[in-house]
């Protein structure tokens, strides 16, 4: 597949993300958000395994594993700081793991990043903030967690990036999803009593485990093999636009202007860097004897 092409197809998965956030939601306001997450990885887990265990060696789920550990700490200090901050301080702030991604490969594997993109993950930041219309009142204990949950969630893209290509997608998407099954399972007694879903909650539960986890973290695991992490990071941090988008047309939100600048600026950074590598190649080929 093409660069374009994979872009594409992740681009549809943080659609997809953006989709259940609505979804999600309204599940979580009467359910257990960690309740919600442990089932929601067990049903992944089984999901995915379904089509990989048959192929699955060891060393490919321990990588795996090691790589889903940083994405469930990522998920487990988000629930928390949530406790702690507000909902939109949370979302600018999980967006930072942006700048957490070339940071972690600069500094655990010697990884550069380009000026631009630099300049472009600064927009993205400051768009991110416009799109939320966030206005921080003061540093809380939520929003400390959250900066380390945005932390988590960067090194879970640089860590898939280094391994991807020497592991098969799929065993170590399931080793991904099986180490935060664990890691959710465990950490849910200390939270919240784990009680049965109602069948409202249960559908939503099934299309989250499906769709936007199993599903979609294959499909990252397979992109990641092939595009750079700070490329893929761009990509992802669309996700706020997705749940702007659906939770006005599901939702009936509505969006000001600042919100849509935000939306613009925000749309025009990953734009940038996703055309950054063809602008380079002509430029290449000019140098070139």
């Amino acid at each position: 597949m093409t660069r374009l092409a994979l872009s594409l197809l992740l681009l549809s998965v943080v659609g997809v993300w953006g989709w259940t956030f609505v979804l999600v939601k309204d599940a979580v306001e009467g359910y257990g958000v960690l309740s919600f997450l442990a089932i929601r990885f067990v049903i992944a887990t089984v999901a995915i395994g379904v089509f990989a265990v048959w192929r699955a060696d060891r060393r490919s789920l321990r990588a795996g594993a090691g790589i889903g550990a940083a994405l469930a700490m990522g998920f487990l200090l988000q629930t928390f700081g949530l406790r702690y901050t507000t909902a939109s301080n949370s979302g600018v702030i999980t967006g930072l793991f942006v700048v957490f991604v070339p940071l972690a490969g600069w500094i655990l594997f010697g990884a550069r990043t380009a000026r631009l993109v630099w300049v472009a993950i600064g927009i993205s930041v400051v768009a991110l903030a416009l799109l939320s219309g966030a206005a921080p009142k003061g540093v809380a204990l939520g929003d400390v967690l959250t900066l380390g949950a945005a932390a988590a969630f960067g090194l879970h893209v640089v860590l898939l990036d280094r391994y991807a290509k020497r592991h098969d997608a799929r065993t170590l998407a399931l080793g991904q999803l099986a180490a935060a099954a664990v890691l959710f399972l465990a950490a849910c007694p200390l939270v919240e009593r784990l009680a049965w879903p109602t069948p409202r909650v249960w559908l939503t539960l099934l299309i989250t485990a499906v769709m936007a986890t199993a599903v979609a973290f294959y499909v990252q695991t397979h992109v990641q093999q092939r595009l750079p992490a700070v490329q893929t990071a761009m990509i992802l941090l669309t996700e706020p636009l997705f749940a702007a988008f659906f939770g006005r047309v599901l939702g009936g939100d509505r969006l000001a202007a600042v919100q849509v600048l935000g939306a613009l600026l925000m749309a025009g950074a990953v734009l940038a860097v996703e055309l950054y590598p063809l602008l380079r190649r002509p430029r290449a080929a000019d140098s070139s004897p």
